[in-house]
């Protein structure tokens, strides 16, 4: 089984962050919420900011300082009460 650390949260892109059914079924199975990001080709995100990283690497720019200019995640969706007995 897996149990998640707290503050555990799943980051959903691509065309299945669209559909609430799947996003719940994440919730519920690894019992953290879920958050999407309206942005058109959010998949791409990660390897962009790594790019940028790359890029400022050499001034002591961290990646978590590269990623706080991304926009903020919206919740979409909460595990259901009770999902983690079944």
């Amino acid at each position: 089984s897996y149990i998640a650390v707290p503050r555990t949260r799943i980051l959903a892109t691509g065309g299945a962050s669209h559909n609430k059914k799947i996003l719940q079924v994440l919730s519920d199975v690894f019992n953290a919420p879920v958050y999407t990001i309206d942005t058109a080709n959010s998949a791409c995100l990660g390897s962009a900011y790594r790019a940028i990283h790359g890029l400022v690497a050499e001034m002591n720019v961290s990646l978590a300082d590269v990623v706080k200019l991304a926009a903020e995640p919206r919740l979409a969706v909460t595990p259901t009460p009770g999902a983690e007995e079944v």
